[in-house]
């Protein structure tokens, strides 16, 4: 098996990266998390080279590829901390076309709009079950408050994962993702223009917005079960690992860089035993991250039966590698590291929402056990 990228991979990531080198550099990121808004412009110029349309057919407007591509695109985008909401967005196209594979009407002029950038997306998702209710009525209601979502004060399509009485549980590995006394999980968007925006609330990540969504009653569309929102958290856990890599590797660049050029005793401190050893071990966590978030996105291109599982050992390395990443680079930087003028804090804090969105790394290993406790009980080989 070949687990390097192809020519045309590493000729989108190099597309990527100029792109982003242009118009997202760390003065650009600075002056969109100052004004607390999302770089328009910039999401703009994404539209235009199709990445909102990565997924989607040609003949829909789109590029037509797959998730690795999402993932190449994506790791440049959290490398370069770009402040917009494009993983929420794919998030959204991706729940939405699916929804309408599966025979659910009226979703064509907001999956459209999203491609062509008219309209922004976001994806609520709460690790507590009964965070967020939904009624069984022939338009559902929703009820109940999110967990801060990212890119939410700025949507128009809000996807929500929900627990809802008729729900059903599509198999028993799947049934673990948040079934409760009430109901089962399941899939809803609504549309923000009608129900409101939720304000921009301040947060530690200033790169991008985010904001609790507040449902009283909420009219909404329902766009599957308990597989559909099983789908979501995949997709949204292996992205956002993805992001999470994108930024470690920033980090240990800036950090490997920096012990170079930084001189104590009349030597560079990268001399030293102690730094040496840190930047290994950096470096160790972002190759095991970039080998566990690309194969949770191969799985899921590929429609592996191990999607759910590499995407929940995707999340669980990530977050617990990126954040001794961020911690080794604070302390290879000393104490500029913790200024507010160096860039670092910018990608230790986007780091720590990363981490805990779509489930933090409890969370999955918790849902990875549950899905391979029947392979133990039915003595099967877990791997």
């Amino acid at each position: 098996m070949d687990f390097e990228l192809n020519d045309d991979q590493i000729a989108l990531r190099e597309g990527a990266a100029d792109l982003l080198d242009g118009r997202a550099d760390i003065q650009a990121v600075r002056r969109a998390a100052d004004a607390g808004v999302l770089d328009r412009d910039l999401f703009a110029a994404m539209v235009e080279q199709g990445w909102t349309g990565l997924l989607v057919p040609e003949d829909e407007g789109g590029l037509d590829l797959g998730v690795v591509e999402a993932a190449v695109v994506l790791e440049e985008a959290g490398r370069h901390l770009a402040p917009v909401p494009l993983l929420p967005t794919l998030l959204a196209i991706e729940a939405l076309r699916s929804a309408r594979a599966a025979g659910v009407a009226d979703l064509d002029s907001w999956i459209s709009s999203l491609v062509t950038g008219d309209l922004l997306g976001a994806v609520a998702w709460n690790p507590e079950p009964a965070g967020l209710m939904a009624t069984s009525d022939e338009i559902p209601l929703l009820t109940g408050r999110s967990t801060p979502t990212v890119g939410a004060p700025s949507a128009d399509v809000v996807v929500v994962v929900a627990v809802s009485p008729d729900a059903g549980s599509s198999n028993a590995e799947s049934s673990h993702a948040g079934s409760s006394d009430t109901g089962a999980r399941a899939l809803f968007v609504v549309d923000l223009d009608a129900a409101g925006r939720p304000t921009a609330e301040p947060a530690m990540d200033r790169t991008r917005q985010v904001g609790w969504l507040e449902f009283d009653g909420t009219p909404a569309v329902r766009l599957g079960d308990e597989r559909a929102a099983e789908a979501v958290l995949d997709l949204g856990a292996a992205l956002t690992s993805v992001e999470m890599l994108g930024a470690a590797s920033a980090v240990l660049d800036m950090s490997v860089d920096y012990a170079k050029e930084r001189v104590q005793f009349g030597r560079p401190i990268g001399s030293f035993q102690a730094v040496k050893h840190r930047c290994a071990d950096m470096l160790v966590d972002v190759e095991g991250m970039r080998s566990t978030a690309y194969w949770a996105a191969w799985c899921l291109g590929a429609d592996d039966p191990e999607a759910s599982v590499a995407a929940s050992t995707a999340k669980i390395w990530c977050s617990d590698a990126a954040k001794r990443v961020m911690d080794s680079g604070l302390q290879v930087h000393g104490g500029i590291g913790f200024t507010w003028e160096h860039d670092l804090h910018l990608f230790l804090k986007r780091s720590h929402l990363d981490q805990v969105s779509f489930g933090d790394a409890d969370h999955h290993r918790q849902r990875l056990a549950t899905m391979l406790r029947s392979r133990v009980v039915a003595g099967e080989p877990v791997l």
